[in-house]
């Protein structure tokens, strides 16, 4: 059981033929993060996450971006679903639901998070041809997508996400990823009114 005063950390680091990965977090932080992908954009990213869910956050990665930055960004989102889904525990004391509204200037998102133990992922709305945008140099739309489908089966968490309007691309995946992190923040907060696992099951 998670204590009230007890933070609900993670640290893991994983290495493959294409990229090494070093992450370690505390989701009862206060939204530090030292982020280093090698891949600004995503930096950003991940910054913004860490930010606004109140998720001290340390990632240090490489890999081979000098082919695509697909593989480096995939694994990172790989190892901070692990994470998540360590530092959570067995999730009792969680509010285990999560719902944000969030708006970059035109950009407009939603994510809904359940930890539920059951990876989903639904995500809709991004304007046609969005997944080929560059974005910051070598960062393409897809692959906002593929990181939150990562981080959802990895974390065993269902998680919506739904672009209600944006032009811009960078002002899309911002939006987005901040929705996703003020979901998460309130999904992942210890309520004091919840008594053990949040679920008729007794399990998550």
């Amino acid at each position: 059981m998670t204590r009230p005063d007890a933070h609900r950390t993670a640290s893991l680091r994983r290495a493959t033929s294409e990229s090494t990965v070093e992450l370690s977090l505390d989701l009862d932080g206060t939204g530090v993060a030292r982020i280093d992908t090698t891949v600004p954009f995503f930096d950003h990213l991940l910054t913004a996450f860490a930010k606004h869910s109140l998720t001290d956050l340390t990632v240090r990665a490489s890999g081979d971006t000098q082919i695509d930055a697909h593989h480096t960004v995939e694994d990172v989102a790989i190892v901070l679903g692990d994470a998540l889904r360590e530092a959570l525990g067995d999730k009792s004391g969680i509010s285990r639901y999560g719902d944000a509204l969030v708006p970059l200037d035109e950009a407009l998102a939603q994510a809904v998070v359940d930890l539920s133990g059951r990876p989903y992922l639904v995500h809709d709305g991004e304007p046609a041809g969005y997944e080929f945008h560059l974005i910051g140099g070598h960062f393409t739309g897809s692959l906002v997508r593929h990181t939150f489908e990562a981080i959802a089966f990895h974390s065993a968490m269902t998680l919506h996400v739904r672009v209600l309007s944006g032009r811009d691309p960078h002002h899309i995946a911002e939006a987005e990823y901040k929705a996703f992190a003020r979901a998460f923040r309130q999904a992942k907060a210890l309520d004091p009114l919840v008594s053990g696992i949040p679920s008729t099951k007794g399990a998550l």
